[in-house]
């Protein structure tokens, strides 16, 4: 899972991704950044249930899952036109799975807005607006391109059809991602690469005064009105804060505020959800380990994600909760419980199973 992070200057960007490398680091590997050239970094995510689910199998180690976050080089007015360093900026993004844009809403005299003001509404709509101009112009040459070969090639014109829907919508400054396509006109998108066609993830860096801000508030601030984009507060100072406290240090810094996770944890559960994307446990007394698959996967396709044979000569999986597992103390101590199923082929996996793979080969 790549997400790239996109932001105007002095929103708080370089103290979060601090944040995210130091705090939650898993061979992070950093490039020099100067505003070019993108830092990258490959973060855990961190699960509560990793260290239970050890205790109970008495597991020598956990691993758990991890996405990378690509620091993109900052966005200014007319990158879409080459600006500053516009067009490796947008190329950067191409590759993200999804886009992390993060928002300015605190307030401080000593840190100057690149506007002048604290107006997260507007600096949406100039990072918005950058990323459309591009894609109208690439999907422009695109149907210009292909519109002669769509007269021979049926399937191609349907695709067209699409392609100049998903156009007229740009040229009404909308996201293409804010359109409900049906599959196969997500299909004809697919390989268009579109910037807007990505998934969108918000992330509010707020004051201390406001972390208790709900999804609903923070989206009336920013101006996001759809249901599914994932918006979720932060407050970069006290997870900078955080950077050198011990595990202890932090757990009892988390109690005193009633927290359970970290807003970073939060911030990367949200990117999972944005992608559709879940994981699922193996346990026993080498390694605990959580590892990704998109939701509605199924036990092969699970299998596969460890090795491609696995999913070919999958035969069944025995799967447990990973509160079941924890409660009673181990694979042995569940199945006497009756809480250990037996599934096959078309078991869909579900978020926090954990799985046990019988193979035929």
């Amino acid at each position: 899972m790549k997400i790239g992070i996109v932001w105007l200057p002095n929103v708080g960007k370089s103290t979060m991704f601090n944040a995210l490398t130091k705090n939650y680091w898993a061979d992070a590997q950093n490039f020099p950044f100067c505003t070019i050239e993108p830092n990258v970094g490959l973060v855990n995510v961190n699960d509560e249930r990793l260290e239970k689910i050890r205790s109970a199998v008495n597991g020598a180690k956990v691993i758990p899952a991890n996405c990378e976050f690509t620091d993109i080089a900052g966005i200014v007015k007319w990158a879409s036109e080459g600006e500053w360093m516009g067009n490796k900026f947008l190329a950067n993004i191409r590759e993200a799975d999804a886009i992390l844009q993060v928002v300015r809403i605190f307030e401080d005299g000593d840190i100057t807005h690149v506007h002048g003001k604290v107006d997260p509404k507007n600096d949406i709509e100039v990072i918005n607006m950058e990323l459309i101009i591009a894609d109208i112009e690439s999907l422009t040459k695109k149907i210009s391109a292909d519109t002669k070969k769509a007269r021979s090639d049926k399937e191609l014109a349907a695709k067209l059809v699409t392609l100049d829907k998903a156009l007229k919508l740009l040229e009404a400054w909308s996201l293409v991602s804010s359109w409900d396509w049906n599959d196969d006109e997500k299909l004809h998108l697919k390989d268009s690469h579109l910037l807007t066609n990505k998934k969108f993830v918000y992330a509010c860096n707020v004051s201390e005064d406001m972390m208790d801000a709900t999804q609903d508030e923070l989206k009336a601030i920013i101006g996001v009105t759809d249901t599914v984009t994932q918006v979720v507060p932060i407050c970069a100072k006290l997870e900078e804060d955080m950077i050198e406290m011990t595990a202890e240090e932090k757990k009892e810094f988390l109690d005193d505020m009633w927290l359970i996770s970290t807003w970073l944890d939060n911030l990367i559960k949200a990117s999972y959800d944005a992608l559709g994307l879940q994981y699922y446990f193996t346990a026993w007394e080498q390694e605990v380990r959580a590892w990704t698959v998109k939701k509605g996967a199924s036990a092969p396709q699970a299998a596969g994600v460890i090795h491609t044979d696995f999913e070919k000569w999958f035969i069944k999986a025995d799967v447990v909760t990973a509160s079941d597992i924890i409660e009673f103390w181990g694979w042995s101590g569940a199945k006497e419980a009756g809480k250990v199923r037996l599934e096959g082929k078309q078991y869909i996996v579900q978020d926090g199973d954990v799985m046990l793979f019988k193979f035929n080969n």
